[in-house]
């Protein structure tokens, strides 16, 4: 993706929005100090430029069942393309898995796992992460908890 330049007006607005994708188009411009037809214009413009990928709402996974969060690193049995791409197709079916990265250093890539509970998460791990084909090794880190879980990007100053 290319590097989209940003005014100052835009960061107030990325800001913003990260912090309340819920603001009102008026509310928005009132804080950024135009009227709302531009400010629209503006937050489209992002979008469609791919600045703005999506809008969310932020669960609190315990109100909703989740009681064990992991991290896990992946190592797979051989690092080329097609074992990549084995990897990420079987994954991407695995919805307790809410993130995944290619990583460098020790591992291949790290996941992010949620689960019910315990019993849960190791029968997720045993029928079906440790079976796709292409992992070699797994290695679990239990989330005891979090102290910083910010969904904002720090923004470079204009």
């Amino acid at each position: 993706m290319k590097h989209i330049k940003i005014d100052a007006t835009d960061r107030k607005i990325l800001e913003l929005l990260q912090a309340n994708s819920n603001i009102t188009n008026a509310h928005l411009a009132k804080e950024i100090g135009l009227s709302p037809a531009p400010t629209l214009e503006r937050v489209n413009k992002l979008e469609t430029s791919g600045v703005i990928k999506s809008y969310h709402a932020v669960l609190d996974p315990s109100s909703v069942g989740i009681g064990v969060s992991t991290f896990v690193m992946v190592t797979l049995k051989g690092h080329n393309k097609e074992n990549i791409d084995k990897f990420n197709a079987a994954i991407n079916g695995i919805d307790e898995v809410i993130e995944c990265h290619h990583i460098t250093g020790a591992g291949d890539f790290i996941l992010k796992v949620v689960s019910a509970d315990i019993s849960a998460y190791q029968q997720l791990m045993l029928e079906k992460v440790s079976n796709i084909e292409v992992v070699d090794s797994l290695q679990s880190m239990v989330i005891l908890s979090t102290f910083k879980d910010s969904k904002s990007i720090p923004l470079p100053n204009v």
